[in-house]
């Protein structure tokens, strides 16, 4: 059993070409990220499934979970860890009838402690605020606060992430108010490094421990 907490990585709408993206996303890993999300909105479905399917395997490999962002459809015909979902995006509750009971479901919830409690209600498995910094990957994105966070952490059983602008330098503030992970594009892979940036975040988490009851454990070979 083990519970969501770490650095939490989305990958870039466009990748550096350095490299393909399944390996900065080996790269991430091996520096220590704890959760991936896949997130591409202009890809074709082509294309779209055959990163997810490569970003899969990298992932399995190392037994960290893969999140797709926006797509329940995808992440079922592959067999993702689960799906990150929008107030745009289809409803949670449809999500989990399609991905199973193990799926790992998680919410955007802005600066919006009220759509965050009732997302846990429905049996969300972690809910993201932000953006805390300013960021260059959402710079019109609406901005939270760190009161936000420990109000949050306060009322809610289940893991918060924090997201937006969030460097390693300022990544201690939000965790300091109750985030269980930090989520970055470009602080990880816009970096020359990856490995080494995503290890700079990995350091300000204590190592994973067994997860509280109220986390639900994950197990993507589960999912349909």
């Amino acid at each position: 059993m083990s519970r969501l907490g770490g650095l939490y990585v989305i990958t870039p709408e466009v990748p550096r070409a350095s490299s393909p993206l399944a390996e900065q996303v080996v790269q991430a890993i091996t520096g220590g990220a704890r959760l991936v999300q896949y997130r591409s909105k202009t890809g074709t479905s082509t294309e779209r499934l055959r990163t997810a399917r490569s970003l899969l395997a990298v992932c399995r490999t190392a037994g960290v979970p893969l999140i797709i962002n926006d797509d329940p459809d995808l992440a079922a015909r592959i067999g993702a860890a689960g799906v990150h979902l929008g107030r745009d995006d289809p409803d949670p509750r449809e999500a989990r009838k399609r991905l199973g009971p193990q799926a790992i479901i998680g919410i955007s919830c802005y600066d919006r402690l009220q759509r965050a409690l009732e997302a846990q209600a429905i049996g969300t498995d972690y809910v993201a605020f932000g953006r805390f910094f300013p960021s260059a990957t959402k710079p019109l994105a609406v901005p939270a606060t760190l009161d936000l966070l420990r109000r949050a952490r306060q009322q809610l059983r289940i893991p918060l992430v924090a997201i937006g602008g969030i460097t390693p330098e300022n990544a201690h503030r939000p965790i300091a108010a109750g985030a269980d992970l930090v989520a970055v594009v470009e602080a990880v892979f816009g970096h020359s490094d990856i490995r080494a940036a995503a290890a700079t975040f990995a350091a300000l988490f204590p190592e994973p421990s067994e997860a509280p009851s109220h986390h639900r454990a994950y197990n993507h070979d589960s999912i349909p």
